[in-house]
């Protein structure tokens, strides 16, 4: 990753400046990475673009360059100029891992470093985070509506950039996708990269078969067919089965075809029915067009006959959703050893942050692995997971919920420490495999397309007590 250190909000330096000029950057500020709302009004967060982050603490190093940039607008006290020339971060990040499912107002990430080291790295961290959760949420939805189908993350010439395209086609391999056309970014990342040909190829050529035939010459044992250049039904699927013929004459079989415009719903069926005719019942349909989670859904109910699913620019730009709106909000200040809680006060209620230095724990019933609930605590508590664990909803306090023969697993682990990173870093696959396996453990009305059902978040009774009591407390001055 290139240095990102001035990929930040010109406020967070200024405020770094006073910080410096007052002396106020001795004790450590601590600040929570949460979300509000699940994107497309879905029942869940995948949390990507920890190993982006990983990248960015790395690579932080203001240049001669950036110096003399920020000095050049007369803005910047000389001593805040000088302690940049030597900046690094030396906090404290905690974070879930990779690929994790989330809920909102739920701690993701946790920094804790001194003033200037925490405020410098906000907008990065969520201006990367916000982008890959969104995309591998996205890419989650898709895959869970092609039940198990194979689907193929190819936006890249619609992404928002050569980094949204790049990081993109990461994070929606995480969230479940077999494989990307990014050619750069299989070299990368090591995910499976795929593509037949484009309707160009077909008409470079005098007639449909004669582009066919030399496809299919060059890659005997991958020929997959793109049918709709001139017209699917008369041309493109009779012309690919003379062709498909001719392969197997010389001993190969052919992989499959196409359909990237008409009625998918229609097409499909009537291709699956001709190609079985003609003893092709293994070649694989291939389907895309501005495909999302809706159009899919709706295509299997209709029965389309569709093996694999190709999504491009409703996946790569989360087009109906195109920000996730993570935030980044101060929780706790330490002073001398002390942790000092903060809470922002809202007339929205929902923007009113939970305080303290936190700790997301999961609860798993202990025979079935099912996650039942999260309960947002104090990093100092601890469960004891031998006697019933009784919780209880943070606005309707009388809705209770009490667990036996459960577990739990705090979910923010250690990233950084002192400056310093503490977590192996896994493969892409590696990351898929581990966040479909925690998917799994949802039960499936949490992961509805449309209308899930919201899953417990609730807040410990000590954690409760002290948000309820700093917010009497500031009504008082307030």
């Amino acid at each position: 990753m290139k240095n990102l250190t001035l990929l930040t909000d010109f406020y967070q330096l200024t405020m770094s400046n006073a910080y410096y000029i007052e002396d106020l950057n001795k004790e450590k500020l601590i600040f929570d990475v949460f979300f509000r709302k699940n994107p497309s009004d879905g029942g869940y967060t995948i949390v990507c673009g920890i190993d982006q982050v990983v990248e960015y603490i790395q690579n932080l190093e203001f240049t001669e360059s950036d110096i003399e940039y920020l000095r050049s607008m007369n803005t910047f006290d000389e001593g805040f100029l000088n302690y940049l020339q030597n900046f690094k971060f030396t906090g404290e990040i905690y974070a879930v891992e990779e690929g994790t499912i989330m809920f909102p107002n739920e701690p993701i990430i946790r920094v804790k470093a001194n003033s200037i080291e925490a405020q410098i790295i906000e907008t990065a961290i969520l201006n990367i985070v916000n982008f890959e959760s969104l995309i591998a949420t996205k890419a989650s939805r898709i895959c869970q509506v092609a039940q198990g189908d194979p689907v193929m993350e190819f936006g890249l010439r619609r992404a928002q950039g050569p980094d949204a395209g790049l990081y993109g086609a990461r994070a929606a391999v995480i969230g479940g996708c077999v494989g990307t056309s990014n050619v750069l970014a299989g070299k990368l990342y090591g995910i499976p990269i795929m593509g037949t040909h484009s309707h160009s190829w077909v008409q470079r050529f005098d007639s449909e078969i004669e582009a066919f035939r030399a496809y299919a010459k060059n890659y005997p044992e991958k020929t997959m067919l793109l049918l709709d250049t001139y017209n699917t039904l008369k041309s493109g699927l009779p012309n690919a089965i003379a062709v498909f013929n001719e392969l197997r004459a010389d001993g190969y079989e052919a992989q499959g075809v196409r359909l990237d415009s008409g009625d998918l719903e229609y097409l499909s069926k009537k291709v699956r029915e001709k190609l079985d005719e003609n003893g092709f019942e293994n070649v694989k349909i291939t389907a895309s067009n501005d495909l999302d989670e809706y159009s899919i859904m709706d295509l299997k109910q209709q029965k389309a006959m569709i093996d694999v699913w190709g999504v491009g620019t409703k996946l790569i730009t989360s087009s109906n959703n195109p920000s996730l709106g993570g935030v980044y909000k101060l929780s706790a200040i330490e002073r001398d050893g002390e942790i000092i809680p903060k809470i922002k006060i809202s007339e929205s209620p929902e923007k009113i942050n939970n305080p303290g230095y936190k700790q997301v724990v999961r609860i798993y019933n202990k025979y079935n692995n099912a996650a039942r609930a999260d309960l947002i605590i104090l990093d100092h508590e601890e469960i004891d997971e031998t006697k019933p664990l009784t919780i209880f909803h943070p606005t309707y306090t009388w809705k209770t919920q009490t667990f036996e023969n459960y577990y739990v697993e705090r979910l923010l682990k250690p990233l950084f420490i002192d400056g310093k990173l503490v977590r192996e870093q896994k493969s892409v696959m590696q990351y898929k495999a581990e966040s479909q396996a925690k998917r799994d453990c949802f039960w499936p009305q949490y992961k509805r397309i449309g209308n899930p059902e919201p899953f417990k978040v609730d807040l410990s009774q000590e954690l409760w007590d002290l948000k309820s009591d700093l917010i009497k407390e500031l009504k008082k001055h307030y």
